[in-house]
């Protein structure tokens, strides 16, 4: 069993391990030449629990990376599918051009699988007027990813998986290809109903925090402790209210439901809605900041530090954070940027980042928590005498949204 991982990022990489280390022979393919370099050299590209214990049995089952497209038969295409901001359409050309670079070297009847996350007709749309320009004899598939950074490893094996493809048969050969690691239920389906089942499950998920968002603010209007009536209300037997946050972050649930949006902007009314209860979080966080710094005559926002970059805890992962989102509406407010320091980072990527928790604590005054990272629970005790704006509900007698 052989087979070729196009994209070597947080999903392509862990697949590509995945299959190497469970006995598919695989050439594991970025066009970036220094991901393709650190991987050659041992060293994996991020940080995931699991995941060097992983690559290491893939090295044993004799994974080559490489920059370079080889003939194969069997291609899984793991590349970024942002949206274009001014339309909110899925922009597909990470994926057309791979499939174009595929389409010069693979051998006939080759299958390719999407696996990138897309809007519902893209590969009807994108693709295969690619394929048809070609002439080439390839069947084409799509198996939506479906795990989440912290816990990929568990995830990529136990997870459901869905496969869409036109052909029965095509479905079969793909589901063998990751059957080979996937011990949980693999589901055959179209293409098209792969592509929507996927992008619906993160809409799902951004409605749900849109909800708990909103009640944050009408609480906060009110005066009310919405978690307190969050907990209340969760005592019913068919009610499961989710914590408000600063924000969603990441590359699924900030992006895919704008996949809809894009599509069907007179249909996908209370999914816009949810969209912009969530893209305005940051907005709200910062509100609560200045209305805190008044209440302790705190006129500068350098004397404030906003704690976590990462879009969730526990991972290096900073798509679509709400901290980074939280700064740009500071800078388009024309706000100083506070002091910023996250564990799990270790290069600059934001002006005013510290690296020491110490030097961190010393220089403010305000801590603004964004990310509820294991390294701040055990050390809750280091922020006495810091006046605490929790937006993750980890800290007792603090300020919350």
């Amino acid at each position: 069993m052989e087979a070729c991982i196009i994209g070597l990022g947080y999903i392509g990489l862990p697949t590509a391990l995945m299959m190497a280390a469970h006995g598919v022979k695989v050439d594991a393919v970025d066009y970036n030449k220094e991901i393709i370099s650190r991987l050659q050299n041992g060293k994996v590209t991020f940080e995931e629990v699991g995941l060097e214990e992983l690559f290491k049995q893939a090295v044993d089952g004799g994974i080559n990376f490489r920059n370079d497209y080889p003939a194969h038969d069997f291609y899984v295409i793991a590349v970024p599918t942002p949206y274009i901001e001014a339309t909110k359409k899925v922009d597909a050309t990470y994926v057309v051009r791979a499939v174009e670079s595929v389409l010069k070297c693979c051998k006939d009847g080759a299958i390719i699988v999407v696996e990138s996350t897309i809007a519902p007709g893209t590969i009807d749309r994108e693709v295969r007027p690619v394929v048809e320009k070609a002439r080439r004899k390839v069947y084409l598939a799509h198996a939506p990813e479906r795990i989440i950074p912290g816990n990929m490893m568990y995830e990529l094996v136990h997870n459901s998986r869905t496969i869409g493809s036109d052909e029965a048969v095509v479905g079969e050969k793909v589901k063998e290809v990751y059957s080979s690691f996937c011990k949980g239920e693999i589901v055959l389906t179209d293409i098209r109903t792969a592509e929507m089942s996927k992008v619906v499950e993160n809409t799902f998920r951004d409605i749900n925090i849109a909800y708990a968002n909103e009640l944050a603010k009408i609480c906060r209007q009110n005066g009310m402790d919405v978690y307190e009536v969050i907990r209340i209300a969760n005592k019913h037997p068919r009610v499961n209210i989710l914590q408000p946050g600063p924000g969603v972050g990441g590359h699924c649930i900030s992006v895919d439901p704008w996949f809809l949006v894009g599509d069907y902007p007179e249909l996908a009314k209370l999914i816009y809605q949810a969209r912009m209860v969530n893209s305005q979080m940051p907005e709200f966080v910062l509100e609560r900041i200045e209305t805190i710094m008044k209440e302790h005559d705190i006129i500068d926002f350098g004397k404030v530090g906003l704690y976590g970059l990462t879009y969730k805890e526990d991972v290096d992962d900073v798509r679509e954070s709400p901290t980074l989102q939280l700064l740009d509406v500071m800078k388009k407010h024309g706000i100083f940027q506070p002091v910023v320091y996250d564990p799990m980072i270790e290069k600059n990527i934001v002006e005013n980042q510290v690296h020491d928790f110490n030097d961190f604590l010393n220089q403010v005054d305000m801590v603004v928590v964004l990310v509820g990272h294991t390294q701040l629970k055990e050390q809750l005790d280091r922020l006495q005498g810091k006046i605490v704006l929790d937006t993750r509900c980890i800290c007792k007698d603090s300020y919350t949204l």
